[in-house]
């Protein structure tokens, strides 16, 4: 029985030796196996294309874009700013130098929403005491002069019958000037100027604290309309202006804010033509009054090329711009191309790249990390 037993062991272990034998095989041992699986990975190949398996692609989310020559609006970047459209805004400012008071809703805050001839604060008029003396006395002798014309008045009705009917009606007319002049001055004396909101909308800025003694013409408060913006753009050749087809502002991550077309200055500022726009739309949540821009102006003249995402566009060690070529299932070339904008989130490609060729629109930047 033992002896049997012996020779089934021995069996067995001589089937694992020649199976162990048969899958490492001659000159494969287990300590090659780390080299061949990372000449299987994503790398840079000695040309400076990169080798990139389908996991790996699918890993990082690699997007192809077929693309196709077309003709394209030329397309020209501005610097812009953004400015409250004078229509649906304004400034508050005084009117004379005094005291600030709060409203009836108290000192408006920023973002706060007001309407249109809302009262957001009052100003009490400041003078100095020999000019506020002056103007009590002034007060006093007008009422002093109504009192005595009033009195002669009532006499003069009493002798109507022998008073020509002139007199007593010149003696009204100097009666009633007489009090309108003491109310007005009085009104002076103790009234206040009241700062109402120009236009609806909500509180852009607020340079104002109770009590704060303020001069005339300080800007106080501005009111702006979220929704309804204006943005200029300097252009320095003057011919754009009449080749202004649409233009965009690039927002977010390819996002876009339509802009119309206004018109353009007649004149000059330091050597450059202001182009003003008009926007409205949600897109306005991501803009703010005085914040510089980018302004992509599409004109009516044509460039052909071939339309790509802005993404796609990368820089190479030469500080050339790029895109990223799939030659093959697993095989990218980076092409040295020449562009021009388009709206802001894409870009025409003008040489460098043939029609019919697969683009990486989609993680183009990780590919190009690859070493």
């Amino acid at each position: 029985m033992s002896k049997r037993l012996f020779a089934t062991s021995l069996l067995a272990t001589s089937l694992l030796l020649t199976l162990s034998t048969a899958q490492a095989g001659e000159g494969h041992d287990h300590g090659e196996a780390p080299a061949a699986a990372n000449s299987n990975g994503p790398q840079r190949l000695p040309d400076g294309s990169v080798f990139l398996p389908k996991p790996a692609q699918r890993q990082i989310g690699v997007r192809i874009l077929v693309g196709t020559e077309q003709s394209l609006p030329r397309s020209l970047e501005l610097n812009g700013l953004v400015l409250m459209d004078p229509n649906a805004g304004g400034k508050v400012q005084a009117m004379a130098a005094g005291r600030l008071e709060p409203g009836p809703r108290g000192l408006p805050n920023v973002g706060q929403t007001v309407r249109k001839g809302e009262p957001l604060a009052y100003v009490t008029p400041s003078a100095s005491s020999l000019e506020r003396s002056n103007q009590v006395a002034q007060l006093a002798e007008l009422r002093a002069a109504r009192q005595l014309a009033e009195k002669r008045l009532v006499r003069l009705r009493e002798l109507a019958d022998t008073v020509p009917r002139k007199d007593i009606e010149a003696l009204e007319s100097e009666v009633a000037s007489l009090g309108e002049r003491a109310l007005a001055l009085g009104g002076g004396l103790s009234g206040r100027e009241t700062l109402l909101a120009p236009a609806s909308g909500v509180i852009a800025s607020a340079h104002a604290v109770a009590g704060q003694v303020v001069d005339a013409r300080e800007l106080l408060f501005e009111v702006v309309d979220p929704q309804r913006l204006r943005v200029e753009a300097l252009a320095y050749d003057a011919a754009v202006a009449g080749d202004v087809h649409s233009a965009y502002i690039p927002v977010g991550n390819g996002g876009k804010v339509a802009l119309t077309f206004v018109g353009a200055a007649r004149s000059l500022r330091d050597q450059a033509l202001p182009l003003s726009f008009k926007t409205q739309g949600e897109g306005l949540t991501q803009l703010a009054v005085g914040q510089p821009v980018k302004v992509v102006v599409q004109s009516r003249s044509k460039v052909s090329g071939v339309a790509v995402p802005a993404t796609a566009l990368m820089k190479n060690p030469a500080n050339q711009s790029i895109v990223w070529v799939k030659t093959a299932a697993e095989r990218f070339e980076p092409r040295v191309v020449m562009v021009e904008p388009l709206d802001g989130a894409s870009v025409a490609i003008t040489s460098g790249l043939k029609s019919g060729e697969r683009v990486v629109a989609i993680g183009a930047a990780l590919l190009n990390q690859i070493r």
